[in-house]
């Protein structure tokens, strides 16, 4: 099993370790940060230093203290925790009112592109380009691969999919839940490799996939934010995290993860990923009436 970013310790933890090897300014982040989690992971350093009377440069610090890689960290590390303890409603409540001070729709947007921007950040910076290898690797020698995404992920499954095929990749979409799954997971076989959209909730589709892969010989990259208890029985785990505020949809890291495996496995035989475009270019032409020269 190869996996990329292990899962972190939570920041009570880690404050309630080195606390008293921080500064004065640093524990006074610190402080404010565990006694406002869901306020903090809309914040940017800068905001957070005006709220401490700190500078974003100790703000920075304060996170890194903690054993932080920087605030974006930091703040997925609470976000996760918020999604496990408190209701979805009241999660939609908080985002609203954080956004409320100033509501207009170029702040808005500012505020939705700001977190996709710190994501996607975030998603370079933890990414094991050799996990990210052993993926490609396995898929490259798939005799099929097939996709699954649990919830909303289903539609990155599609897009998996889809990216696959056109690179020349035999690939399928398993779209079916619950009892219906059992029919497409009995054409799974031998070194096939399914591709597991699961970013956080445990289903029990995702625990009988992975069972059913190991026994039948085939591999499975799991594309997750947090299923770490998976680990030891897939091939791959590619960490995909999802927001800490909620203003991004969940599918962005794993949407951008889909783009750069295909784009690896096209880079690997680009003759046949040619090819395949240009029957797909074709194919297009004569479906919307155009002549094909």
């Amino acid at each position: 099993m190869t996996t990329g970013s292990s899962g972190a310790v939570p920041f009570a933890d880690r404050l309630g370790e080195r606390k008293d090897q921080l500064s004065r300014s640093e524990r006074r982040v610190a402080e404010y940060i565990e006694a406002h989690v869901e306020k903090v992971i809309f914040l940017s350093a800068v905001e957070l230093a005006e709220l401490t009377d700190t500078s974003d440069a100790t703000v920075i610090r304060t996170a890194r203290a903690l054993g932080y890689s920087g605030l974006p960290e930091l703040k997925h590390d609470l976000g996760a925790h918020l999604v496990l303890q408190t209701h979805p409603a009241r999660r939609l409540a908080t985002r609203i009112a954080m956004l409320r001070t100033d509501d207009s729709p170029g702040s808005l947007q500012r505020s939705v592109y700001g977190d996709a921007a710190e994501r996607l950040t975030e998603a370079e910076r933890i990414l094991d380009e050799d996990v990210f290898a052993a993926a490609v690797e396995l898929l490259a020698a798939a005799p099929d691969v097939v996709t699954y995404g649990v919830g909303v992920m289903r539609v990155v499954a599609d897009y998996c999919m889809i990216s696959m095929r056109r690179i020349g990749l035999r690939a399928r979409l398993a779209g079916q839940m619950g009892f219906g799954l059992a029919d497409e997971l009995l054409l799974l076989r031998e070194h096939d490799v399914v591709v597991l959209f699961a970013p956080g909730r445990i289903v029990r589709d995702v625990e009988v996939i992975v069972e059913h892969a190991r026994t039948v010989g085939a591999h499975v990259v799991l594309v997750t934010d947090s299923l770490r208890q998976f680990d030891d029985q897939v091939d791959v785990v590619l960490v995909a995290q999802t927001s800490s505020t909620g203003l991004t949809g969940d599918p962005l890291n794993a949407m951008v993860m889909t783009d750069a495996l295909a784009l690896a496995l096209a880079q690997r035989d680009e003759g046949k990923a040619a090819a395949h475009s240009t029957v797909l270019t074709r194919l297009r032409k004569l479906l919307v009436g155009r002549r094909v020269r």
